[in-house]
């Protein structure tokens, strides 16, 4: 499940920490990167979790209303959400139930899946699923598909209670909705409890990545700050941004470290992640940096990579870059989505 998109994001917010700790100690950093990353398939679980909880509550509701019903001799309220196949068959699943009973939390400890059910009652797609003849476990699945996406994918009170449950949450969740989604779009009747969750790494070689990036840019840390100076001309790197500094550093470790990576994926990596975590201004200038760095690197044969040629003479930066170091505070901005993406949005090198 962990990507490369986490892993880049997780490895900026670290190495920016590292810098800012006066204690460096890249043995110990490395350790709290892998922590970080384990975090985020926390909530990968966490959010397949509430699902679960939402269910849960709606069961007690359910009881409530049928107790009542016999009392008062009226007809009983349906059971088809209640039963709903796939909120069952996730209810069960043994992978899901290992984690749960694993943590200190529960969602029955907070407002969520009481608030998540009573919004989700008095939808639209609630109240077309109850009246849907339908009924098969596709149509189960999809209607949870939706509800997540309606509901849970863009919910500001659902992320306040997540941050309170841990601040490694800050900047996963968007990411992790994805695989979410995916989890629920993949899963399969006939599997039952047995039914796979996403691994939390697809394979050692993402761990390698990450390792072996956070490092690179850490231990470099003055041969890329050179390749930086020799494009910037008589611009002086310390009136940037801070951050900015730290995802150029990096940018120019993946360039250098991995060989398979084309130029072109990590630069617009790079650009979104300075959209997300520095200033305004700071993506445009970022892209023109690393262009400049690493075809500088290519003609100087330090970098063996391809580039297209430039279709025209382009300017150097100009010397209206950001001021002053950002903030410690990096979260609730606004992720780039990207064209032609879905639910199943994954980052191949």
């Amino acid at each position: 499940m962990i990507n490369r998109e986490i892993i880049r994001n997780k490895i900026v917010q670290l190495t920016y920490a590292y810098y800012l700790n006066g204690n460096k100690n890249i043995d110990a950093a490395e350790k709290e990167l892998f922590f970080s990353l384990s975090k985020a398939y926390d909530l990968y679980n966490q959010l397949l979790a509430l699902i679960v909880a939402v269910t849960k509550e709606a069961q007690r509701r359910l009881e409530v209303a049928q107790g009542r019903a016999k009392r008062e001799g009226t007809e009983e309220p349906s059971q088809k959400f209640v039963y709903n196949r796939f909120a069952i068959q996730l209810q069960e699943n043994k992978a899901l139930n290992e984690f749960i009973s694993t943590q200190k939390t529960d969602w029955a400890d907070t407002p969520a899946p009481a608030r998540l059910f009573e919004t989700i009652e008095s939808s639209e797609i609630y109240q077309d699923y109850m009246a849907s003849a339908e009924d098969s476990y596709d149509a189960d699945r999809e209607l949870w598909r939706k509800l997540y996406k309606t509901f849970i994918q863009e919910n500001p009170d659902l992320d306040s209670i997540l941050e309170d449950q841990s601040l490694y949450w800050n900047d996963d969740k968007e990411i992790v909705d994805t695989f979410v989604l995916k989890t629920i779009k993949r899963f399969k009747e006939q599997n039952g409890a047995k039914e796979e969750l996403l691994p939390e790494w697809d394979s050692d070689e993402e761990k390698e990545f990450a390792r072996k990036l956070f490092r690179s840019a850490i231990l470099n840390e003055a041969e890329y700050q050179h390749y930086m100076n020799e494009v910037s001309r008589n611009w002086d790197l310390s009136r940037l941004a801070y951050m900015d500094i730290v995802i150029m550093q990096i940018a120019i470790a993946e360039l250098m470290t991995f060989p398979n990576i084309p130029v072109s994926v990590t630069i617009n990596e790079y650009v979104d992640i300075a959209k997300l975590y520095s200033t305004s201004k700071s993506g445009g200038y970022i892209n023109g940096m690393l262009d400049a760095i690493a075809r500088n690197l290519i003609k100087t044969n330090r970098l063996m990579k391809h580039m297209e040629p430039q279709k025209s003479k382009e300017a150097a930066p100009k010397e209206n870059v950001p001021q002053g170091a950002v903030p410690v505070k990096m979260r609730h901005r606004k992720r780039i989505v990207r064209k032609g993406g879905d639910d199943d949005k994954e980052t191949n090198e």
